[in-house]
């Protein structure tokens, strides 16, 4: 198993670089240091000597790839590639704009987007993953109909009407919970109550259908006949035999949602004024704090890598057939 997760880690290496390549080449060579000065400044004739100014105070007048002004090792490292690409292979993030540090940042700004988002994936799961289950045991009939029915209209709603619609009745009108801001330790339960209620219920529709499909797909398999046959109960076959088996293609799917356990949900907490990762993004998305998306993006890269690495782990607890093709 070590041997395996070292492989694994040795391959997401070169898939790493090639992301900080392609995250460079669209920052630096696509979106110029020109480009950036210009639409920061906001000017419509924005001088040359301005332009200059701005990309000196922001370490971006700097060579992409070679400086000729400089001899030996500095002619590689005093670049913008070393500088602004190379450097956060090694997690070091640098300064924004502002001159706050990143990491600092997103040390403090990830237990906000954490307490938001666990909550919404756990008991996204539980509802999402018992409401299939009864959904495929009463398969075929008015349940089943009524649940996919329901499933249907909530996936066709926007996510945003949830948002404006929790805020309204319960924030506004109710006044259970307030509507947006964030404190730290328990207060923080109050703040994050009305957003995960939302997170979970809209995400519903499409999980339950996702996974009743999953479900159905998995009860015309032969080990499903063959438990019948034995005499064992729909219940336990379910239950037992189906979730289980059926457990491989839910870890893949929650593959993707690991990423914005720690990038937080941009939307969500830019509404209700979270001050997590998803809106820090989107704030340095509106300032066009270049250093800051960069970082979002390449830590986005990293947490997905490790979320398909942890799926791989687990695999081999759930199906004994990855288990004995790993250890031939």
């Amino acid at each position: 198993m070590l041997a395996y997760i070292i492989k694994r880690l040795i391959n997401a290496i070169p898939i790493l670089i090639g992301v900080n390549i392609i995250t460079f080449a669209l920052f630096f060579m696509v979106n110029t240091p020109d480009d950036m000065a210009r639409m920061h400044l906001g000017q419509k004739h924005v001088t040359q000597v301005a332009i200059n100014r701005w990309k000196q105070q922001h370490g971006y007048d700097k060579p992409l790839f070679y400086n000729a002004k400089d001899s030996g090792i500095k002619s590689l490292t005093n670049t913008l590639f070393f500088t602004k690409s190379l450097e956060l292979l090694t997690f070091h993030f640098g300064k924004s704009d502002q001159g706050r540090d990143i990491s600092q940042d997103i040390a403090q700004r990830m237990w906000p987007s954490l307490a938001l988002a666990i909550p919404v994936l756990l008991i996204g799961l539980t509802i999402n993953i018992s409401f299939a289950l009864l959904i495929a045991l009463f398969r075929g009939g008015y349940f089943d109909l009524f649940g996919v029915t329901v499933c249907i209209i909530m996936m066709s709603i926007s996510g945003l009407f949830y948002i404006i619609a929790g805020q309204h009745v319960v924030g506004k009108m109710l006044r259970l919970v307030p509507v947006s801001g964030y404190h730290g330790g328990l207060d923080a339960i109050k703040f994050l109550i009305l957003p995960v209620a939302i997170g979970v219920i809209g995400g519903i529709g499409a999980g339950t259908r996702w996974y009743r499909t999953i479900f159905l797909e998995e009860l015309h398999k032969d080990y499903v006949r063959t438990a019948r046959a034995k005499g064992l109960s729909e219940l336990i076959v379910l239950f037992k035999h189906v979730l289980k088996n059926a457990l491989i293609p839910i870890l893949t799917g929650v593959v993707v949602i690991i990423p914005t356990l720690f990038l937080g949900s941009l939307v969500m907490e830019s509404f209700f004024g979270i001050p997590g990762l998803g809106s820090y993004t989107i704030d340095a998305i509106q300032s066009q704090d270049f250093n800051i998306v960069r970082a979002m993006v390449y830590l986005g890269t990293v947490l997905y890598i490790i979320g398909l690495i942890m799926t791989d782990i687990s695999y081999t607890l759930v199906d004994p057939r990855v288990r004995i093709g790993s250890n031939t």
